[in-house]
């Protein structure tokens, strides 16, 4: 049974009326979880064939799949990157704009990862995602994940906003703010945001999530979107955040969001002494109306002349040693060869429509690998992401011993010719072997492995 703070029921009372005890009886039932396909990997139609997972449609997620399977996270199909388990009303903000293949988008807030892999899906071969997040630690995570679904032109960044704002000054046409909240919308989810909830804290949130929308402006290019998420009900964190950005940037108006969205969710609020006629296009998901959490979403319109995304003249780039094409030539079937650079010292493979800055990415593009002496050692990345395009493959079937054992990272037969291979199931990239004499040595991450 939830117990919720006297305060915070005061509150919601005030703010649902008559459905506030609907929204009690909520918090009582088990959070909904779902699923989303990693469209990168694989095709919705060739999942279909193979899901295990639950196959109820998301109605606003053309990707999405209500979760009906437990410890998703052991699954052969998540270790390859194939699925992604996210809460469902979380989902909502990413499809709040019809979004362009091309685009340059940025996710300010972006760990562990969800929204950023959703966005990306949408985006298509020239299309950039820089993916930031503050806490180093939680950076590391984005970083991960965004390497098991093996996603290309992505980017990620541990800075305050800030920093991102002089980092990538007018760089971007479309910005997700999943700005940090005081969770009201996760109670029912994780025990701790009751415990950590305070009126005080609500109001410090919102301070900071207006800190947050004003550099974020400085980032957006002029016509893009700032796509505003929280997952909490407060005013002050949502509408009247919303209100006062408004109020401070003139230059942007409140637009509607996509009909899917809308259909699912209620009305922005239009709360006493809102200077915003239309705060009816901002969107609510309450546990009670909706299968998921809470969450809240707003998409803000820079109101200037919509640029197209443009194209960086490369720098001069370093000179890349015939050991990477050599290696690159061995290993894959084809790849471009003007997207292979180098970043930090290692060689990565990305565009080089988008300029990134020595030192101010924590993952820039696909890590090839290490340069060593003489010789190249792979990056899981590397694997993750072009395993599609190897000359050598090992695929296994679910029920082939040899997938449970690569999982926990021991050697496997294979007839498999002798180099770098990459391992798959269903045609989708699990991670690397070196192949020697009819044995396949494992080069599966040690964090990664099943015990």
């Amino acid at each position: 049974m939830i117990s919720l703070p006297a305060p915070y029921e005061a509150r919601m009372k005030q703010l649902l009326g008559d459905e506030f005890e609907d929204y009690l009886a909520a918090l009582q039932q088990p959070p909904v979880r779902a699923f989303r396909v990693n469209t990168h990997k694989i095709r919705l139609q060739d999942f279909a064939s193979v899901n295990p997972f639950g196959s109820r449609p998301i109605p606003y997620v053309e990707n999405g799949f209500y979760l009906d399977y437990d410890k998703i996270g052991n699954h052969p199909y998540h270790h390859a990157g194939m699925v992604y388990a996210q809460e469902p009303a979380a989902m909502a903000p990413a499809q709040c704009v019809e979004i362009d293949p091309d685009w340059r988008i940025l996710d300010l807030c972006a760990a562990p990862g969800g929204k950023s892999t959703q966005l990306k899906n949408q985006l298509g071969d020239n299309g950039v995602l820089v993916s930031n997040e503050i806490i180093a630690s939680r950076c590391k995570i984005l970083t991960g994940n965004m390497e098991r679904l093996g996603l290309h032109n992505v980017v990620t960044t541990c800075m305050d906003s800030a920093r991102i704002a002089k980092t990538f000054p007018e760089t971007f046409d479309l910005i997700m703010v999943d700005a940090p909240c005081s969770g009201e919308g996760m109670f029912r989810k994780e025990a701790v945001a009751i415990s950590e909830w305070s009126e005080e804290n609500v109001k410090m949130c919102a301070v900071r999530q207006a800190e947050i929308l004003d550099h974020a402006v400085k980032a957006l290019k002029a016509g893009g979107r700032i796509v505003y998420a929280t997952c909490t009900f407060s005013l002050e964190e949502n509408e009247k955040t919303v209100d006062a950005f408004l109020l401070r940037h003139p230059e942007f108006s409140l637009m509607p969001v996509n009909p899917a969205v809308k259909n699912a969710t209620c009305d922005g609020i239009a709360f006493e002494g809102c200077a915003c006629e239309n705060m009816k296009e901002a969107r609510r998901f309450y546990p009670h109306k909706g299968q998921g959490e809470g969450q809240f979403m707003a998409v803000l319109r820079h109101n200037g002349t919509f640029c197209t995304p443009a194209r960086i003249k490369p720098k001069a780039k370093d000179k890349i040693g015939s050991v990477v094409f050599d290696f690159l030539d061995d290993i894959l079937t084809d790849y471009d060869r003007e997207h292979v650079m180098l970043y930090n010292g290692n060689p990565v493979y990305f565009t080089p429509d988008f300029a990134v800055a020595k030192g101010a990415a924590f993952c820039c593009g696909v890590t090839i690998g290490e340069l060593r002496k003489n010789y190249l050692q792979p990056h899981h990345q590397f694997f993750m992401a072009m395993g599609n395009r190897f000359r050598r493959k090992i695929d296994l079937a679910l029920d082939d011993p040899r997938l449970m054992q690569y999982l926990r990272g021991e050697e496997i037969d294979t007839h498999c010719q002798n180099g770098w291979a990459v391992v798959t199931v269903q045609g989708c990239s699990l991670g690397g072997v070196k192949v020697s004499g009819g044995r396949a040595k494992n080069h599966y991450p040690k964090g990664l492995r099943l015990l």
